[in-house]
């Protein structure tokens, strides 16, 4: 930033953006890549997050014979237990765009109709109206273009077929019994805090005008069990994204509500479908 002043100009530098982990997990030094697939198996089986799924499960209502996309497939955990509700006659493609994480969903794939592919969600490499349904969780905050995401998950379902995009709204992010989550909320490095919120408008936009939104929200009364979920709540990436001058005071705010047992910190997750339209 630079400042005009009566006297000499002055050049102050702002602090670089933390790089965001998950947009570039191929790149990541191995042990890094383990502690990510780490995160999001230990994530994938947090109670709060299997509530949700269990919601998102129903609202899009896979059946048998349905050939299925989850897209930003993770370890690819969901895309098996999507192959379980297709059965034999379906199938479902899982594809994500960090071959590591695709590699990892490989070597657990437990034989089931899921196949598993390298892949960019805003230029997908399958023809239009190919599937019957599309998944996609916790990709959008992630995006610079969350907008061509959904254009593409669009396009590759067939008329009738249904998307949904689940995603977390970090701007709902409530806490009670300590201090500084605003600030610390404002250095984390997500391109769409809101992506979970502004997702069915988004979706509306793109050509779905019958959109259900349905919130989840998530609560927590430890912050070791917040953390489980919540980057903010983890030493490791706090102290890469947020400032030193800002962490020891949150950390220690943290610590004390912990201690009298008063911890609360609660956030709502979006749910939303929409179905293609008939020609």
């Amino acid at each position: 930033m630079t400042t005009m002043t009566g006297g000499p100009q002055t050049t102050e530098t702002a602090p670089p953006t933390p790089a965001n982990p998950f947009e570039r997990l191929d790149d990541a030094p191995q042990e890094q890549q383990r502690r990510i697939i780490g995160y999001l198996d230990t994530v994938a089986a947090h109670p709060e997050i299997q509530r949700m799924r269990s919601a998102a499960f129903e609202l899009f209502a896979p059946t048998a014979g349905e050939r299925l996309l989850d897209v930003g497939c993770g370890a690819g955990e969901v895309s098996r237990q999507l192959a379980a509700r297709v059965g034999t006659t379906g199938s479902v493609t899982a594809v994500d765009r960090s071959a590591e994480a695709i590699s990892v969903a490989q070597s657990r794939h437990d034989g089931s109709s899921v196949t598993y592919m390298v892949g960019d969600i805003t230029a997908l490499d399958f023809p239009d109206g190919h599937f019957d349904g599309v998944r996609c969780e916790r990709v959008l905050q992630h995006l610079p273009d969350p907008d061509r995401a959904i254009k593409e998950m669009i396009r590759v379902t067939r008329p009738g077929g249904r998307v949904c995009v689940i995603d977390t709204d970090w701007t709902s992010s409530v806490g009670d019994g300590f201090d500084h989550l605003a600030e610390v909320l404002e250095q984390f490095p997500f391109p769409h805090p809101s992506a979970g919120r502004t997702a069915r408008a988004r979706m509306v936009k793109a050509g779905l005008p019958v959109t259900t939104a349905l919130p989840v929200t998530l609560r927590f009364t430890t912050p070791d069990d917040a953390a489980v979920v919540v980057p903010l709540f983890d030493e490791t990436p706090l102290r890469t994204c947020v400032q030193p001058e800002l962490v020891e005071p949150f950390l220690d705010s943290v610590r004390q509500s912990a201690e009298r047992g008063d911890f609360l910190f609660a956030f709502t997750m979006w749910i939303s479908l929409g179905r293609v339209e008939t020609v």
